[in-house]
């Protein structure tokens, strides 16, 4: 009884709000939820780093897939580009071919009326873009229009000498 009174004793002896009431106990032995933390407490630390980590690498996974879904329809080309592409374009031809189907919206000197003015499209859009502008009219109110790739390629030379 000396011992629980001398506890008792110090916690009196000190301020109100420094006290701190004796541990719990059945028997002599401190309950279990007063016991102190398990040896693997100090293992909870990694385990945070862990999952922090876990969690970079997942959200870099799914950058990188966003990435690859935004670049890979660019990298796969129609087989009409490809061809149109891959061939040579004479800028007369292809001046011909702009003033009897597009000098109506472009103007005749490509300056803009309905459609946009374009001198220095080259520096704006690729070919690739240009030909996929041209065959799908994506914007209205072009009209879609896919020559033959030859004709295409003398478009596109004469298109890219428009500065």
């Amino acid at each position: 009884m000396g011992s629980y009174y001398g506890h008792w004793v110090s916690i009196v002896s000190r301020p109100w709000h420094d006290r701190e009431p004796p541990a719990p106990t059945v028997t002599g032995r401190t309950l279990p939820s007063q016991a102190s933390p398990p040896e693997s407490a100090p293992a909870a630390v990694p385990t945070a780093r862990r999952g922090l980590v876990t969690a970079l690498v997942g959200m870099a996974a799914v950058a990188c897939i966003v990435v690859l879904l935004l670049l890979l329809p660019s990298a796969q080309v129609d087989p009409y580009t490809r061809q149109t592409m891959g061939l040579s374009g004479s800028p007369e031809n292809g001046g011909l071919l702009f003033r009897t189907n597009c000098a109506g919206c472009h103007g005749i000197a490509g300056q803009g009326l309905v459609g946009p003015n374009l001198h220095g499209v080259a520096a704006r859009k690729n070919s690739r873009q240009l030909i996929q502008q041209v065959v799908s009219g994506r914007t209205p109110p072009m009209p879609r229009f896919q020559p033959e790739p030859q004709a295409m390629a003398d478009l596109l030379a004469f298109l890219n000498g428009l500065v």
